[in-house]
């Protein structure tokens, strides 16, 4: 996995790893789960710090992941342009561009459907790459 240096010279993934173990209840379990499950379905995911949140990209963002007070919130910013067979998309469904998933404690993460949505975001940003 290519890592690369915030401003402050921590490594984004150590930020991550940062935030994970400050929200020390379940939006940092979901977001460690989140995390697994996008390594899992893009090894070579790159994992950066940007806007006090966590980003994974892949020839351009894939998503990013917000935790808020009764939500931990994944926005892809192509996700319009993203196929969602399974429903995953649950928030921003109204724009143009953006979509977003809120996953809210004791949710369910339909493992196999997700994996095959951060797969389609890199592909996407293939395309859109070249």
């Amino acid at each position: 996995m290519k890592k690369s240096v915030t401003v402050k010279g921590e490594s984004p993934s150590r930020l991550i790893d940062a935030k994970i173990k400050e929200l020390d209840d379940w939006r940092g379990k979901t977001l460690s789960h989140i995390r697994a499950l996008i390594k899992q379905a893009v090894p070579e995911v790159v994992e950066e710090w940007k806007w006090s949140v966590p980003v994974w990209s892949h020839n351009g963002i894939i998503c990013t992941g917000e935790t808020y007070k009764s939500v931990v919130k994944l926005t892809f910013p192509k996700g319009a342009s993203l196929t969602d067979p399974s429903g995953l998309f649950n928030s921003s469904v109204e724009g143009n561009v953006r979509r977003a998933i809120d996953f809210h404690e004791g949710d369910e993460i339909d493992e196999g459907a997700f994996k095959t949505l951060i797969r389609a975001a890199v592909v996407l940003n293939r395309s859109s790459a070249h």
